[in-house]
């Protein structure tokens, strides 16, 4: 359990800190879209840090 807390835990962690949110939208479609897009974002910067930016742009526009 501490392995898994320690592994998924930062990438909602660092999520939180990026959006300056602490709480999330009342209903659950919203919290939904929101969450999506936050992980969206999350996930596009990772990409962005390990591959780089160039690359990934042209791996999208291909």
């Amino acid at each position: 359990m501490r392995v898994h807390r320690e592994t998924v835990e930062h990438p909602f962690g660092t999520m939180k800190a990026r959006m300056g949110a602490t709480h999330f939208t009342k209903t659950l479609p919203k919290v939904a879209a929101e969450m999506a897009l936050s992980v969206l974002a999350y996930i596009l910067t990772r990409a962005m840090n390990i591959v780089g930016t160039k690359p990934l742009m042209a791996a999208i526009a291909a």
